[in-house]
């Protein structure tokens, strides 16, 4: 089912260095990319962000008080709960993910790793670059994330997940008091960025640049689904890339 690839980084591959993530397919008509572990860490993180980012931002910009006993009328309490509980998936899923880079596919590592000293790869990252521009008419086939999407998973989407991570824990400590295991593991941001208000405001601010990701991510993928050369959202639901031409 899959025909010979001729690309930079399929040599690559052979040898197990980074650049084996970034390839140019010239005649592969359909691989198995993204295996199931990856996959549903992808989806499971999708319903984590949405519920991360619409009980954050009432958190942030709490609903007008309710009348009645709190006992009675709890929505800021189930609010928060499921803030928490998406919180916990959101970086027990990260963790797996992570496990998963090191035991899975080198199409599992992407998220995790840059071949930062590859011209090849760097060239590949300015053509989609002027592809998603409409600088290009024609975009290159890869059977990965393209070199462009890689850049961004890491220094956007990756770095802004561990630091709302960070910081969303550090405020979980301060309710869950002194002594508690977040307290423990991650009481030091607080002090390292300031005082409580300053995490509070960068969490927030994170957020959005989640949400500005998401807004890229999805706009890339459905204009790549169409204008593009390879199959995206369908990959990330069955596994398998397929080519059009």
């Amino acid at each position: 089912m899959n025909a010979k690839a001729t690309t930079y980084d399929d040599k690559a591959a052979a040898t197990g260095t980074d650049e084996n993530a970034v390839t140019s397919g010239k005649s592969i008509k359909s691989v198995y990319v993204y295996e199931a572990p990856v996959r549903i860490w992808h989806w499971v993180n999708v319903l984590a962000i949405t519920v991360l980012c619409i009980t954050g931002y009432f958190i942030g910009s709490p609903l007008p008080t309710m009348p009645g006993e709190a006992t009675n009328v709890f929505v800021m309490g189930y609010i928060r709960a499921a803030h928490f509980i998406a919180g916990y998936t959101m970086a027990i899923g990260l963790a797996v993910r992570a496990y998963w880079a090191i035991v899975g596919n080198h199409h599992a590592r992407e998220l995790f790793t840059i071949p930062v000293f590859s011209k090849a790869y760097w060239s590949e990252v300015w053509s989609m670059f002027k592809w998603y521009h409409f600088l290009s008419k024609r975009p290159n086939r890869y059977v990965g994330h393209n070199p462009l999407a890689r850049l961004m998973m890491f220094s956007l989407f990756l770095t802004t997940a561990v630091f709302m991570i960070c910081t969303g824990f550090a405020m979980y400590g301060e309710g869950a008091q002194a002594g508690s295991w977040a307290d423990r593991a991650f009481g030091w941001v607080i002090p390292l960025m300031g005082q409580s208000q300053d995490v509070h405001t960068w969490h927030h601010v994170g957020m959005w640049l989640i949400v500005f990701f998401i807004i890229m991510h999805v706009y890339a993928a459905v204009r790549e689904d169409i204008m593009g050369r390879q199959s995206v959202i369908s990959t990330m639901v069955s596994g398998y890339r397929t080519f059009k031409d």
